[in-house]
């Protein structure tokens, strides 16, 4: 009998585990929405939401390469850093027109990826020290780029990058909604999308199968990197000046955050794109009704790192059963 009890309960436990990992991120949006009606005032205004998507964007477009490369058993704390590359670099081209300003991130974001892809795959440094060293190294660059001081953007195409709308929808929702969108299908329609679940899941036994592990893991850590240069774009273009030591500060703890909140594990072998854009909206939320109700953010931040921490948790109980 007791050995029945025991056996309930665990199964009991087991099923609230997989319950949070797979839809405890829906319930705390909808939690923290249903709050916020309640008590914070003017939240379900127009301009609010608004602000709330808008803002949320950047951290979704960084947490979707983020999901890539954790869904590999890897991390890149370089995303920072490559959006402050993408804020030095953008007012420095704009004299050439908005297309090569923005290319010129795009490539910077590519180049920083494929680094840290090379180290991981082919030199063989483990994911958190390689791409430490560009976390560091990235934001000194871009800080030398832009000499240290923030320069303001007056091109037009630009600021309407980051203010403009399309059908009555702000353009970096709309870039943010297009490249969730072909995310969901490279992972869940495409050989390499496959691939790099499998890889995740099992390296050694894809190694055994034939696959090109390594020319996965150095596209998934570029696909990454480019995200992480339009998320810095689109930021640059919002403020309407090129900020590289503000922008992407901390980036890589929120996306990190979103990723494994919304289901995708740390010891990889799954991709939730859907739970990672409501992880990304979570983060959001979180921050956004904190600093409503008079909180500071500095509070937000320790709040985030206790989300971590249970979504962690979570995430071992269920891998243990």
């Amino acid at each position: 009998m007791t050995d029945l009890t025991l056996r309930g309960r665990s199964l009991d436990k087991g099923a609230v585990s997989r319950w949070l990992q797979d839809y405890g991120v829906f319930a705390a949006v909808a939690a923290l929405l249903v709050f916020n009606i309640l008590f914070t005032d003017n939240f379900l205004s127009a301009a609010n939401f608004r602000t709330q998507l808008v803002q949320a964007a950047p951290i979704c477009i960084v947490a979707l390469g983020m999901a890539l490369v954790i869904g590999t058993e890897g991390v890149d704390l370089s995303v920072g850093s490559v959006m402050a590359l993408s804020a030095a670099l953008v007012p420095l081209y704009l004299g050439y027109g908005v297309v090569p300003a923005i290319l010129a991130a795009l490539v910077a974001g590519l180049a920083v990826g494929l680094l840290n892809g090379v180290l991981v795959a082919y030199i063989g440094i483990q994911p958190i020290v390689a791409t430490l060293a560009l976390l560091v190294g990235g934001r000194g660059l871009a800080l030398v780029i832009a000499h240290g001081q923030l320069v303001d953007i007056r091109d037009p195409d630009m600021l309407t990058l980051g203010s403009g709308e399309i059908l009555g929808i702000p353009i970096v929702v709309v870039v943010a909604a297009v490249l969730s969108l072909l995310i969901w299908l490279l992972v869940g329609r495409t050989t390499f999308g496959r691939r790099l679940v499998a890889i995740g899941d099992n390296r050694t036994a894809s190694t055994l199968a034939g696959l090109p592990v390594r020319r996965v893991l150095v596209g998934v850590y570029v696909i990454c990197g480019v995200l992480a240069a339009a998320a810095g774009v689109l930021a640059t273009a919002r403020l309407g000046a090129g900020d590289p030591a503000n922008t992407g500060l901390l980036m890589e703890l929120s996306a990190i955050t979103a990723v494994v909140v919304g289901g995708t594990p740390l010891s990889g072998g799954k991709v939730r794109i859907l739970g990672t854009i409501f992880g990304a909206l979570l983060m959001q939320l979180l921050r956004a009704t904190l600093i409503k109700n008079d909180l500071p953010d500095s509070t937000a931040q320790m709040v985030q790192a206790a989300v971590i921490i249970l979504a962690v948790y979570v995430a071992r109980e269920r891998g243990t059963r």
